[in-house]
């Protein structure tokens, strides 16, 4: 480790983050001019429920907020992964090969990742700006088929690791290496749906974006340490954007990140959380998700057979809404308590990587 893998990892991050902010406000006066939002607030739940706080806490807010903002996350991280990508191969051997952080064994998949799952979420929001699908829950692709789209790039993930990588293995921190042979594949399907699931988290002015970036951060300084300097930048590319976006996304929200965002955000991470082998860090850094996720779990299971609610509104941060909370006093604890267990996990990460054990399965 040098300032030679240090300040290209930095710039990247950095120039991320300025081409973000350079784009943002004409990509927002475009989707202002073609009415890019909700033209109807949904009043069912997932399980077909009404919804009836929800629409009430937010009819204001999303008619009339543009949505679909996420492309500006992941067309930056496209735009700044090819063009160095494309300088390296033009000029070999040169200051772009610092730049170039394409590569097969640890960028190729995540950036498949990001792209496959922005790309399936951009046609969700065109979906829903449309007024196409089940309009009482708000328009758009219908959950089981966006979770078939992501079983499909979780089983192609998963093939990639475990044929291509000849990856079957699950690490513990502080203890060593668990071998899971094929099971190594029903682990990563599993993984990446629940990460989909996770994506619940976004619903609140700049809630989603700062937990992001708070994560992506996370997972590059741990690539970092473990000499995955490509994909450490990647991280830091993706964590740039997310900043950025945030400058706008902040309460309140110029415009929302909308599925094209969250969705690519989600999955690419468990895709991350496995090359880094660092499913259990995950676990720690990715608290807050889990608990947004828990709560709809919660919720639709008591409604089903107690015929009765536990929270107000789920996921949580509608039920805090619905408590009186204001939106930015959510957003900005949700973003403490992720920054913490964030911390939590890469201090575990690093405490592993000093005080290794020897394998164990």
């Amino acid at each position: 480790m040098s300032l030679n893998n240090i300040i290209p990892i930095f710039l990247l991050g950095t120039l991320s983050f300025l081409i973000v902010l350079a784009w943002a406000p004409g990509l927002g006066r475009l989707l202002y001019r073609k009415k890019f939002w909700k033209h109807e607030v949904r009043t069912r739940a997932v399980d077909g429920a009404a919804a009836s706080i929800f629409a009430r806490l937010h009819k204001n807010k999303e008619i009339g907020t543009p949505r679909m903002a996420g492309v500006l996350i992941w067309v930056t991280t496209l735009f700044v992964t090819l063009s160095f990508f494309l300088l390296d191969q033009f000029f070999p051997r040169s200051i772009f090969s610092s730049f170039n952080f394409l590569s097969r064994s640890q960028t190729w998949i995540p950036f498949f990742t990001l792209m496959a799952g922005s790309l399936i979420g951009m046609l969700d929001d065109i979906l829903v700006i449309r007024g196409f699908g089940e309009r009482t829950k708000g328009g758009g692709i219908r959950f089981r088929h966006r979770l078939i789209l992501v079983f499909m790039i979780a089983l192609v993930g998963a093939w990639w690791f475990y044929d291509k990588l000849e990856w079957n293995s699950l690490h513990i921190p502080l203890v060593g290496d668990l071998t899971l042979g094929w099971l190594y594949i029903p682990l990563f399907v599993i993984v990446m749906i629940i990460m989909f699931g996770s994506s619940v988290v976004d619903g609140i002015d700049g809630l989603a974006g700062g937990i992001f970036a708070i994560l992506f951060a996370t997972f590059a300084a741990i690539a970092f340490s473990r000499t995955q300097f490509d994909l450490a930048a990647f991280c830091a590319v993706v964590a740039g954007a997310l900043l950025a976006f945030l400058w706008f996304n902040i309460p309140p929200a110029h415009f929302f990140m909308g599925e094209t965002g969250i969705l690519g955000l989600t999955i690419t991470l468990a895709v991350i959380a496995f090359i880094t082998d660092s499913l259990f860090i995950l676990a720690f850094a990715g608290f807050v998700l889990w608990i947004e996720m828990a709560s709809v779990i919660i919720q639709m299971v008591s409604k089903k057979f107690r015929k009765k609610k536990v929270f107000l509104a789920a996921p949580f941060h509608h039920h805090l809404e619905a408590k009186g909370w204001p939106s930015y006093t959510i957003t900005m604890r949700f973003w403490m308590i992720t920054a913490v267990m964030s911390l939590v996990g890469l201090t575990i990460a690093l405490l592993d990587k000093t005080y290794q054990l020897p394998f164990i399965g």
